[in-house]
């Protein structure tokens, strides 16, 4: 009888793990809340283009067409991408659409302590482990009424994202939340949601506050600036300074070839690395410092950050270590310079009758409405949906550490079970596919995982890792400065090559991208 796969979420995540699950002759089905493919890019700002060039965000087997001849294209033509790919792998049929996964519970252990005694994964080191069964409780929408079922599946896929559906909004004590006050609060995701020309409209004439700097943050200030200007400026609210990229060609050399090549990622140490590569990085730390500040000084005189007081405290290096490097809006420092833009620095504040009080002023930003431009819970989202206690308070491992995934994928005690497309990159779907390979090797039987002591000292090197490099913004999972050290650990998993060039210099000089990964060899 054939295994069958529960995939959840049909986002760029989701479409990949159906597609390779199919290759090894298993049986996915794959549940998705919403109407369409494509996750967060179903729904977008209407600014929103790709941050990273489509050269690096492709499939490695379907790439852009001739027809989008941009570096960067608009959303509407990610999603139409995105569909394309779908659609010519067949991957639809097995999608079911308006179904919510309620929660999923294991069934095949006796309990927890019995999990907690378990030496190998899924209790005998097999994928499908011993018997057990992953029930997954599922709410159709058939648009008249919700029809609730019960799916008895192998193995688990969440494809669940980091980046939807569940807002992160700051507490505030008693008196100084959002109830204090007599204007609007909305978060992005509701800002997102609204057509166009009606998000035009709500803002329009309105004293808007923003909180936040990253991508929807500033998308979302250069909308209301374009629609109020200078009559009814916008209030950036930023905790602090951030390397925002004007465009991936720093001094004129692209951003590929000081990141993502072998010998960038010589310059730093790497979870598991030999005496030789320790030394070489310690060596050559000063190459590290001097990309960084090459970098830096491209920003600072194509933003002019200095002139506006934004230069941030901390490195490009550290900054792209987290995965938080974003691009700025074309014109976004001249709407701050023509005063359709304010930038105002709040590492904390609360909320009055009128508006937006910074902790230790004493005059607030009078505001109408405030939108919080803070991301999205995706820890919470991502516990929830266990209906297992025990896997809830074990699927993001301590506070004062990384998600504990193997290989960013397998959480070494929870069986049967995946998660992909939460860890981020410097591209994501370029890391989805690979790990989407990975994952079919592994439930097509091509090798097995380590113990799960093994698999924790493993998530405990990368968590090191994290720790040295990415400063205060820690806890963001993100092989972006590592990404190839990371796929070389997947490939040598799978049996491949993972020296993917044709010749020493070009694979320890040349930039790495999806279609290096195109084939076993």
């Amino acid at each position: 009888m054939e295994k069958q796969i529960a995939i959840i979420g049909a986002g760029l995540s989701g479409l990949l793990a159906c597609k390779y699950v199919l290759s090894k002759g298993l049986q996915p089905i794959v549940f998705e809340s919403r109407t369409d493919v494509g996750g967060v890019w179903i729904k977008t700002i209407q600014t929103t283009k790709l941050q990273t060039p489509k050269s690096i965000y492709q499939f490695s087997d379907f790439p852009w067409p001739s027809s989008v001849p941009e570096d960067f294209p608009d959303h509407d033509k990610v999603l139409d991408y995105i569909k394309s790919y779908a659609e010519h792998f067949d991957l639809i049929k097995h999608i079911k659409f308006n179904s919510r996964v309620v929660g999923i519970e294991y069934e095949g252990a006796s309990g927890s302590e019995e999990i907690e005694k378990w030496s190998l994964w899924s209790g005998n080191g097999e994928r499908f482990g011993s018997g057990g069964k992953w029930k997954v409780v599922v709410e159709h929408n058939h648009g008249v009424a919700d029809e609730t079922k019960i799916y008895k599946v192998d193995f688990v896929i969440l494809c669940v994202g980091r980046f939807s559906d569940v807002p992160n909004i700051p507490e505030y004590p008693p008196g100084k939340g959002p109830e204090t006050f007599h204007g609007k609060v909305i978060h992005s995701i509701d800002y997102t949601k609204m057509e166009y020309e009606t998000a035009g409209k709500f803002v329009e004439g309105k004293r808007v506050a923003i909180v936040g700097f990253q991508k929807s943050a500033l998308d979302i200030a250069m909308e209301v600036a374009a629609v109020n200007g200078k009559q009814n400026p916008c209030t950036v609210l930023y905790r602090s300074e951030q390397w925002g990229v004007p465009d991936y060609l720093p001094w004129g050399l692209p951003l590929a070839y000081l990141y993502l090549t072998r010998f960038s990622e010589l310059l730093l140490h790497k979870p598991g690395e030999g005496l030789l590569l320790s030394l070489l990085a310690s060596i050559l730390s000063p190459v590290r410092w001097a990309f960084s500040k090459f970098v830096e000084t491209h920003i600072k005189r194509k933003l002019r950050l200095e002139k506006f007081g934004m230069v941030p405290e901390h490195s490009f290096f550290n900054q792209i270590n987290t995965c938080l490097v974003s691009t700025v809006p074309e014109n976004f420092y001249e709407k701050v310079e023509e005063g359709s833009i304010i930038l105002k620095k709040a590492p904390s504040f609360s909320f009055c009758k009128e508006g937006i009080m910074v902790d230790g002023e004493t005059k607030p930003i009078e505001t109408d409405l405030v939108i919080f431009a803070t991301g999205f819970s995706g820890d919470k989202k991502l516990k929830d949906i266990f209906m297992s206690k025990t896997f809830q308070d074990s699927i993001l491992g301590s506070t004062n550490a990384a998600v504990p995934l193997y290989r960013e994928c397998i959480h070494p005690r929870i069986p049967q079970l995946a998660v992909i497309g939460y860890s981020e990159s410097v591209s994501n779907l370029y890391t989805s596919e690979i790990r989407s390979k990975w994952l079919a090797e592994l439930l097509g039987g091509t090798f097995k995982l380590p113990s799960i002591k093994d698999m924790e000292e493993d998530v405990a090197k990368w968590d090191k890792h994290w720790k040295r490099y990415s400063g205060k913004y820690y806890r963001r999972s993100c092989i972006a400065a590592i990404h190839i050290w990371y796929n070389d650990q997947l490939c040598k998993d799978m049996g491949w090559n993972p020296k993917r060039k044709k010749g020493f210099f070009a694979d320890l000089f040349e930039p790495y991208g999806p279609t290096d990964y195109l084939v076993s060899s």
